[in-house]
């Protein structure tokens, strides 16, 4: 049974890092994309990085970008990452990573194919 778990969303202060985790269990295939969304309070989901297994990376506009985000992953370890730097109040939200089963990307939009299989979500709170 595919399973994901993300983990390490929490309150911070404008300003801070974080960095959410989203490990993987249960896929065996070395052929995936993994896309990290977000939902804000009262919006809609918007998709926000994508990393296939190849090691190809997009980011989605409007959202922190690459500017302010960083998606990788431990191949070992089986988890996919997504580091916000210098996070601001907008982006509050819960922070959901999902696999579609094939790695092809879609520049700008995330997963070429479409993602099969989700995690729950981490929190993340931007406060002062």
């Amino acid at each position: 049974k595919v399973q994901l778990m993300e983990s390490g969303g929490m309150s911070v202060e404008p300003g801070n890092s974080l960095r959410l985790s989203c490990e993987m269990s249960g896929y065996m295939a070395d052929n995936y994309c993994v896309a990290w969304y977000r939902q804000a309070p009262g919006k809609e989901r918007e998709a926000v990085a994508a990393i296939g297994s190849d090691g190809d990376r997009t980011y989605v506009n409007p959202g922190p970008g690459k500017r302010r985000s960083t998606v990788s992953q431990n191949k070992e370890k089986k988890t996919v990452y997504l580091q916000i730097t210098d996070l601001r109040v907008e982006d509050t939200a819960i922070y959901y990573c999902a696999l579609a089963e094939h790695r092809v990307l879609r520049s700008g939009s995330g997963c070429q194919f479409p993602v099969k299989y989700w995690g729950s979500g981490t929190p993340v709170t931007i406060s002062s």
